[in-house]
């Protein structure tokens, strides 16, 4: 149940700075099966749709050679999201959780980020697979995704919000 500003029990709004620290190039949108939020994959181990990063003219000289990784992270613009909660209630939680504990899009700089397979290229388009997007979402970046240095296998998170 949400209250009138649309926050879950337990949520807790901040007043945001009144201007922006950095500025951003979007580089592209994102081409997906989902029209909506809700109607996306929670993440996007959860599907095996295919989806399209779809990167602006000015960008495409930057894909050389992309095509030498398997797997890519992809940085994306969640513009649909919340930006002011400190404190949100997960629909799977008790209770709520600060926001930097948590992979939700509502945070104060709506980044997200997947590792994705990149499964092929034709000119300024990459066809991936693992995304959980809403189509037309703002792409933000593209790197290589390297396993020697970006898999961290021992990693864990504690489930139960407790602290460390």
């Amino acid at each position: 149940m949400r209250d009138e500003s649309g926050h879950r029990p337990g949520e807790t709004a901040i007043p945001l700075p009144a201007a922006f620290d950095a500025g951003l190039y979007f580089i592209g949108r994102i081409r997906t099966p989902w029209a909506t939020r809700q109607d996306c994959p929670k993440n996007g181990l959860q599907t095996e749709a295919t989806c399209t990063l779809a990167v602006d003219p000015p960008f495409v000289d930057g894909l050389q050679n992309v095509e030498g990784a398997s797997h890519l992270i992809v940085l994306y613009w969640m513009d649909e999201a919340a930006r002011d909660l400190a404190l949100q209630r997960p629909r799977h939680a008790d209770g709520s959780r600060g926001t930097f504990s948590l992979r939700s899009p509502a945070r104060p700089n709506p980044i997200a980020l997947s590792v994705v397979e990149l499964l092929g290229r034709d000119g300024s388009c990459l066809t991936v697979r693992g995304l959980d997007c809403r189509d037309g979402t703002p792409l933000l970046d593209i790197k290589p995704y390297y396993a020697t240095t970006d898999s961290r296998p021992g990693a864990t998170v504690d489930r139960a919000g407790t602290s460390r």
